[in-house]
C-alpha cells in the first residue's frame, strides 16, 4: 500500500526478499488472507494510517509454518497450519490496556504477502476441518463474533438473539448461535438474502426496508431477545435497546454508524448491558477453533480472488450485497 493510496486502484504488487524470523518469531508461508471492513477504513485514511509510510495491508491470514526463530514458542513446528490471532498480548480475561489497531495498520505491516514473520504468541492452530480461505476469516471476524456471542451474557440453547446484516461478523454470529441452539433472528436490507439465511437455520428474517422500525417488528412477532449483535454501530442503539429484553446485552462491534443518537430511558429501565467488542483473546480464539471443529462449521466465503487481483477483492468487499467474507488466495 503506497503512502498516497486511498482506494483499491492505488494498491501495488511488489517483489521483496523473504523475511527471516528473529528471536521469538515464526515465518508463515501465507495461503490466504481475508478482508475486513476496517481494512477499507485504513486504505481510505479514515483511521490506522501513518502518514508517508508504505504498508502491507490486511490483518487476517492462514498458512503453514515455514521457519521458526530462536527462542520461539516451542508449540510451533515447520509444517503446522496456523492463523494469526487478532490481538497480541491478550491471553485471557480482562483485555490488555492497549489493544492497538492490529496488523496492517499504523507502523505494523499486515499479512497480504507470500511470507510473513509474526510473533510466536500471535498464532493459533487452524481448524482441521477448514480450507485455507475459510480459516483466514477467523482472526478478526470469527474472534469478534465469538466474543460478542459468548464473552459476556453468553447465548445458548433456547436463548433468543438478533444480529444485523450479512457481513463476516454477522454471519459468524448466526452460525455460532444456531450451533449453540439459540433462536437466531436477522435484520437485513436485501430480500435476496432471506433464502440463504433460512438455509442456515435462522428462526426469522426481518427486512428493514419493508419494516424500518425493525425493533417494533421484533417486539410484535418475537418478543424481546436476550442479545443483539450490533454490527452496524452506535447509530442503531435506540432500536437495539428497544428490541433487547430486561437484563439483556447489546454487543456493539460495528463501525458503519459511529454517532450515537439519544438513548432514551431503555438503558435504565431495562438495566441493559451495552458492551463494546473489539477482537478476541487468545483463549477465545482457541475456544472458537474447538467449537468450529466440534460442530463442523464452515465460515461463509462470499468470493475468492487471486493474489494478483487484490484490488478487485477490495472492491468486492466494499460493494453492497455482500454475504460473508471476501478472501484473497495467496498460494494454493
Amino acid at each position: 500500500m503506497p503512502p498516497d493510496a486511498t482506494d483499491a486502484s492505488g494498491l501495488v504488487l511488489e517483489d521483496a526478499d523473504i523475511p527471516e524470523p528473529g528471536p521469538g518469531e515464526v515465518r508463515i508461508k501465507v495461503e490466504a488472507a481475508s478482508i475486513n471492513f476496517r481494512d477499507q477504513l485504513i486504505l481510505t485514511g479514515w483511521y490506522g494510517r501513518t502518514e508517508g509510510r508504505r504498508l502491507i495491508p490486511l490483518s487476517d491470514a492462514t498458512g503453514t509454518v515455514d521457519a521458526v526463530g530462536h527462542d520461539a514458542d516451542h508449540s510451533w513446528a515447520v509444517g503446522d497450519r496456523v492463523t494469526n490471532t487478532g490481538v497480541r498480548g491478550w491471553e485471557d480475561g480482562i483485555p490488555v490496556e492497549d489493544l492497538g489497531l492490529g496488523l496492517g495498520s499504523l507502523d505494523v505491516d499486515g499479512v497480504l504477502a507470500e511470507y510473513v514473520v509474526l510473533p510466536a504468541d500471535q498464532l493459533a492452530r487452524a481448524p482441521r476441518n477448514l480450507d485455507s480461505a475459510e480459516a483466514s476469516t477467523l482472526p478478526i471476524a470469527g474472534g469478534t463474533a465469538w466474543n460478542a456471542m459468548f464473552g459476556d451474557h453468553p447465548i445458548g440453547k433456547g436463548g433468543s438473539m438478533v444480529t444485523l446484516g450479512t457481513g463476516g461478523v454477522a454471519l459468524f454470529a448466526v452460525q455460532l448461535g444456531v450451533a449453540a441452539g439459540a433462536d437466531v433472528h436477522v435484520v437485513v436490507r436485501r430480500g435476496d438474502h432471506v433464502r440463504k439465511l433460512r438455509d442456515m437455520g435462522v428462526a426469522s428474517v426481518i427486512n428493514s426496508v419493508d419494516s424500518p422500525d425493525w425493533a417494533a417488528e421484533v417486539g410484535s412477532s418475537i418478543g424481546s431477545v436476550r442479545k443483539v449483535v450490533d454490527t452496524v454501530g452506535m447509530g442503531v442503539l435506540p432500536q437495539a435497546m428497544e428490541a433487547v429484553g430486561k437484563m439483556g446485552e447489546i454487543a456493539s462491534v460495528g463501525l458503519f454508524e459511529v454517532d450515537p443518537k439519544p438513548l432514551g430511558r431503555s438503558l435504565l429501565a431495562k438495566q441493559i448491558t451495552v458492551r463494546g467488542v473489539a477482537g478476541a483473546s487468545r483463549r477465545m480464539h482457541r475456544d472458537l477453533v474447538e467449537f468450529i471443529e466440534t460442530h463442523d462449521l464452515h465460515p461463509v466465503v462470499h468470493q475468492r480472488y487471486d493474489f494478483a487481483d487484490a484490488p478487485s477483492a477490495y472492491r468486492a468487499q466494499a460493494a453492497p450485497g455482500i454475504f460473508g467474507k471476501v478472501v484473497i488466495e495467496v498460494s494454493r
